[in-house]
């Protein structure tokens, strides 16, 4: 798959296109293979997702690394969906061989949850009205239960793989949309000012950008895109006061934020797989 000439912003279709290439695909599907639940993410799904019975929503599952784990753990009532048909299929079967055939798999845009469809559904019927407060991942709710997700996640820093805060935002509107009151929500993004070697990069960046001479491809301050061995990757790197903001504006009461290692000393194989990150959690106000 062609990387974006530098004349053109990297888009939400290039960053499709890059997670459906195979390089992505072999990445992912592995860490859903052998990888799991980070010590990390299971510490804080747990305390912040006690009720194991409660309908969850995976934003940007990937090949299913995080659902399948919760589905072993014990969560019983899981939907996901990912924009990469690639990686959904992936998740379909290995949710298949694993025998979670509960999981729920979508695929969808995070910016436009109107217009999910099954994975098995290769003719997506579009929402009327996107804008509308309706969603076909609630199409099988629980009988008699309130019209919307229990809880949401969304994982290993897929909001920040969404080119642009506008569109950022509007994800986090989407996930408010379709869930009830008081639902939690756990996401991780980097931090660039995480540590003294990050902030004397961003600083030279800031300098770039001053100076007009930055990547044109990259939309705003705090882009990155770069290529190695999993292939293509588009990531926005923010900054704790912008995440505070966008929590705000988008309906989300902020409730906690840390640095995974605050959180726990993870193998080899994490680290190896994983950068430093840190975890918000948030409740739909």
């Amino acid at each position: 798959m062609a990387s974006p000439t530098p004349a053109n912003k990297i888009s939400a279709a290039q960053v499709r296109a890059d997670f459906n290439d195979l390089p992505a695909v072999i990445h992912y599907t592995r860490a859903a293979h052998e990888l799991g639940l980070w010590q990390s993410e299971r510490i804080l799904i747990e305390r912040f997702f006690p009720d194991r019975t409660a309908p969850l929503l995976e934003a940007g599952c990937g090949s299913g690394r995080v659902s399948i784990a919760l589905w072993k753990i014990g969560y019983g009532h899981l939907t996901a969906f990912d924009f990469a048909t690639e990686l959904v299929d992936q998740a379909h079967s290995l949710a298949a061989e694993r025998g979670a055939t509960a999981i729920r798999f979508f695929v969808g845009d995070a910016t436009a949850l109107g217009q999910c469809h099954p994975i098995d559904d290769k003719a997506p019927t579009p929402s009327p009205d996107p804008g509308a407060p309706v969603c076909h991942l609630l199409d099988d709710k629980p009988v008699g239960g309130p019209r919307g997700f229990g809880g949401a996640l969304f994982l290993f820093n897929g909001l920040m793989q969404i080119p642009g805060r506008e569109n950022r935002r509007a994800a986090l509107r989407e996930l408010h949309r379709v869930c009830v009151p008081g639902a939690p929500l756990l996401f991780t993004t980097h931090d660039r000012e995480s540590s003294l070697m990050e902030r004397a990069l961003w600083r030279m960046e800031a300098y770039h950008w001053e100076r007009g001479d930055q990547d044109p491809r990259l939309p705003e301050f705090g882009d990155r895109y770069f290529e190695d061995h999993a292939g293509r990757t588009f990531m926005h790197l923010p900054v704790r006061e912008e995440i505070l903001e966008d929590l705000a504006a988008t309906g989300w009461r902020h409730t906690f934020d840390a640095m995974r290692t605050d959180i726990a000393k993870e193998s080899k194989a994490v680290r190896q797989f994983s950068d430093e990150c840190r975890f918000w959690s948030a409740v739909r106000a």
